[in-house]
């Protein structure tokens, strides 16, 4: 384990593990896998200019949902994006 986790090299299970996350949740929203990494690119981008987020950790997922005043089925987007500290910037 080491004392400065943001500082450490992905190995390469993580890597192929992250890549294999990409490409289910993209099969599952008709969407490729380019796509979802610049949506994860973009959120991460935006969210890190107001807190400090824990970049590795993000997952994102699509998944169909079921409308209730219709009997089609609209894609959802899910994001855990693990936050380590928002600092006090005096924007609110």
């Amino acid at each position: 384990m080491s004392v400065f986790p943001v500082f450490r090299k992905k190995n390469s299970g993580e890597i192929a593990r992250n890549r294999l996350k990409l490409l289910l949740v993209a099969d599952k929203a008709d969407c490729s896998p380019e796509v979802m990494q610049m949506i994860k690119d973009d959120m991460i981008r935006v969210v890190s200019r107001y807190m400090d987020i824990d970049s590795d950790r993000i997952e994102i997922q699509m998944k169909k949902l079921k409308q209730p005043d219709c009997e089609g089925y609209s894609p959802v987007l899910y994001a855990n994006i693990p936050i380590r500290d928002v600092p006090d910037k005096g924007i609110y």
